[in-house]
């Protein structure tokens, strides 16, 4: 699994002139403290899993799973200041076996191996830090001596009151209207890291113009096109065409379109796309309204011909109205046993309307 804490190898700084470079802001505002954690409420609130290890003294071996920016590598370096131990942090890319037994997605078999006697003995407390899921990244020797944490993207509450604290850090005195709160929040889309990298350069440039009020069009001049999380065949991409499949099964039209605007968005192949219409219109509509299948395959056929951005128009007719067409399951012959839950999907993280939870 990737490391997320830093390199095992550092380089050797080269000799030069001039200042030393400024710390990034996402750096200079790291908390030291749990309490000054942004979100992860159900892990750290009173009572909660890490707030207990925290409290009793006691670590124990873990993987912090969840997407990037959300308090991974903070959690992890104010456990070994909490609990009084020295932090080794070992990189999938520049640490071998040899390495690990002297002293996780990208670490081989070999190299997760080499930690079960350690963490076994409890001479080593492991704590691994991933963006993808062990179930399927992490062998399972050490998965069953690890408790899984799952981390969540922060709330915009959350990273609003985060979004204050980098302006008055860099920008004393300057002041942001609501509509630039608001723009960067979304731009951040629930990763801490890049609504500070994205507070650091409104910095500069507000500096440039001279300006001591920051408004949404200054930041959407300024930050450009808003690119939202995803990744091809990866952790996001199975999240976001579940909440596309629960939001026509769950009857919410708004939601289809959202999920499939915003896979589109994000750089989803338009035609695996239009498959997976087609199989909700075939699966979850069905004999419920056999016409729904044709308007599946005539939008992808549509697509075909005219290609982006056109076709996509056609993709979103049947997105937006097979979830108000009669709903289905029942209709479905016992041709195939029910299918087991997929694992990809992380519990309680779904994030359509129609089941958990919608995102804020």
């Amino acid at each position: 699994m990737s490391d997320l804490f830093a390199s095992a190898v550092p380089a050797q700084p080269r000799a030069r002139s001039g200042p030393a470079p400024a710390a990034p802001l996402a750096e200079l505002l790291r908390p030291q403290t749990l309490d000054e954690v942004a979100g992860q409420q159900h892990l750290l609130g009173a009572g909660k899993p890490l707030r207990l290890a925290f409290e009793s003294g006691k670590p124990h071996s873990m993987i912090l799973w969840g997407p990037p920016g959300v308090g991974k590598t903070t959690l992890a370096r104010l456990m070994a200041r909490a609990f009084d131990a020295e932090f080794v942090a070992l990189s999938a890319v520049f640490s071998g076996v040899k390495d690990i037994r002297e002293a996780m997605h990208r670490f081989n078999k070999a190299q997760q191996d080499a930690f079960l006697p350690y963490v076994e003995q409890g001479l080593v407390t492991f704590i691994g830090a991933t963006t993808e899921n062990p179930s399927f990244e992490v062998n399972g020797a050490l998965l069953s001596r690890a408790k899984v944490d799952v981390l969540e993207g922060l709330s915009n509450q959350d990273l609003a009151a985060l979004f204050d604290r980098g302006l008055a850090r860099v920008l004393p005195g300057v002041s942001a209207d609501a509509g630039a709160r608001e723009r960067v929040v979304g731009f951040a889309d629930g990763d801490a890291r890049r609504l500070l990298n994205a507070v650091e350069i409104l910095a500069t440039a507000t500096r440039t113009a001279g300006m001591s009020r920051v408004d949404a069009d200054f930041v959407e001049r300024t930050l450009a096109k808003n690119l939202r999380r995803f990744d091809k065949g990866g952790e996001q991409f199975y999240d976001q065409i579940s909440a596309l499949h629960k939001a026509v099964r769950g009857s919410n039209p708004d939601a289809a379109l959202y999920w499939l605007v915003r896979m589109l968005d994000g750089g989803a192949e338009p035609l695996y796309l239009g498959r997976r219409i087609v199989r909700m219109a075939s699966e979850d509509i069905g004999l419920a309204d056999p016409r729904a299948l044709r308007l599946a395959l005539d939008a992808c056929e549509t697509y075909e011909r005219l290609g982006s951005p056109e076709g996509e128009l056609a993709l979103a007719r049947p997105s937006s109205t097979s979830p108000v067409r009669p709903n289905r399951m029942r209709y479905m012959p016992p041709i195939m046993p029910p299918a087991p839950s997929c694992p990809r999907i992380r519990p309680g993280r779904c994030p359509c309307a129609c089941a958990m939870r919608r995102p804020s």
